[in-house]
């Protein structure tokens, strides 16, 4: 059972896996960093750590980013949009935030300057 304050767990439109996204941000420049998915208990170790943590998907398992590359995320601030099914996570980032090692997972992937 997961620690997260009830009044926070309450306010979360989680999907049918019972997660949120999570968009990862960097908190002087505003530069989106990467997505990860939170469960309750994921949320909780990140508001109570100040460390990124996430449900993986393909791992079926909590991580913390930067355990094993040391490219941690130090969190400033976590925020609930307005329908309550994203967060916002301002953070610090040491190093890339990108397991490929770019600075963010949104560096080699763009399909429009124009849109």
């Amino acid at each position: 059972m997961s620690s997260l304050d009830p009044a926070i767990a309450a306010r979360l439109k989680r999907n049918d896996a019972g997660l949120v996204p999570a968009v990862v941000q960097q908190h002087d420049t505003g530069e989106v960093l990467m997505l990860g998915w939170m469960d309750d208990e994921a949320l909780h170790r990140t508001l109570t750590t100040g460390r990124g943590t996430f449900w993986s998907r393909s791992r079926n398992e909590y991580w913390v980013k930067g355990e094993t590359s040391g490219h941690a995320q130090h969190v400033v601030e976590v925020r609930l949009d307005c329908d309550g099914d994203t967060l916002l996570v301002k953070v610090d980032q040491e190093g890339p935030a990108c397991h490929t090692g770019d600075r963010t997972c949104f560096d080699a992937g763009l399909l429009s300057a124009d849109a």
